[in-house]
């Protein structure tokens, strides 16, 4: 059983939503590998949970240190029943990588993909962890990737698309060999994804106050862990269709074919 998620700027292994799923997976007897960039605090993590749970160092936000990552989960899993893509950023500011792509567009998207290629030959099931803001992106190849008309909701927005858009196609490339994915919103969740500095940021922080735990936004996404569908997008522990630009097959074929360029699977 693995988990990983990303420390920084998102709800990684190490805290948030991502750390309760790992603490819910382990309480299950199941054995958890958690992932998170920052190496003192995903061990502080790790040795914080009760069960077999293991720290592996991966950074998501290029393609090499992607690959490296899929390298080492190769060398420690023979079998990955169940592979949970937590990690997020909310982005404050246009950032681009070393690979020249915006950073949340590398973290929310071309990583979940590279690394679903990359492991698909050990895989059972993904659960990939989505977001509501879907509905208000806008997916278009060549621009969001670089962050273009960069806007910190509407480019959040925009990278959980392009990741959405392609939930639909992983299912039906794997589904002769039996491996199912499904995606999930957890809800509108108390963590520290989007947290700010100055006057806004304080708004934030006091508007979560009202939102939900970790623990309740990990529950719908561990209930995937066990699931045996594939193809299907929940809202929280609901099923339910896509909407608006989700449901272009077109798009979605144009955003594949983009991230295969960008992360070089050919």
């Amino acid at each position: 059983m693995f988990c990983h998620g990303l420390c920084d700027g998102g709800d990684g292994g190490n805290r948030g939503i991502g750390h309760a799923v790992c603490e819910r997976l382990a309480g299950d007897g199941h054995r958890v590998l958690l992932v998170a960039r920052d190496p003192e605090r995903g061990r502080r993590a790790a040795a914080s949970i009760r069960g077999d749970v293991e720290f592996v160092a991966g950074d998501l936000t290029t393609t090499a240190s992607v690959r490296r990552l899929a390298d080492e989960l190769r060398a420690r899993c023979p079998r990955v029943d169940v592979l949970v893509h937590n990690a997020g950023v909310w982005p404050s500011r246009r950032v681009l990588t070393s690979d020249g792509v915006e950073e949340s567009f590398a973290v929310n998207h071309l990583a979940p993909f590279l690394l679903n290629h990359l492991l698909e030959d050990r895989l059972g099931r993904v659960v990939q962890v989505s977001a509501g803001l879907y509905v208000k992106g806008r997916a278009e190849p060549g621009r969001t990737s670089v962050g273009a008309g960069f806007s910190s909701l509407r480019t959040y927005a925009d990278t959980k698309l392009c990741n959405l858009l392609t939930v639909p196609l992983f299912a039906e490339r794997w589904r002769e060999a039996g491996v199912t994915i499904d995606a999930v919103h957890p809800g509108v969740i108390r963590t520290g994804l989007g947290d700010r500095g100055g006057p806004l940021g304080w708004l934030l922080k006091a508007a979560k106050r009202r939102w939900a735990t970790a623990e309740e936004g990990a529950a719908p996404v561990v209930a995937l862990a066990g699931g045996t569908g594939t193809g299907r997008y929940f809202d929280q522990a609901e099923e339910v269709p896509l909407q608006g630009p989700a449901l272009d097959g077109d798009l979605a074929r144009r955003i594949w074919d983009e991230a295969e360029t960008l992360t070089a699977v050919r």
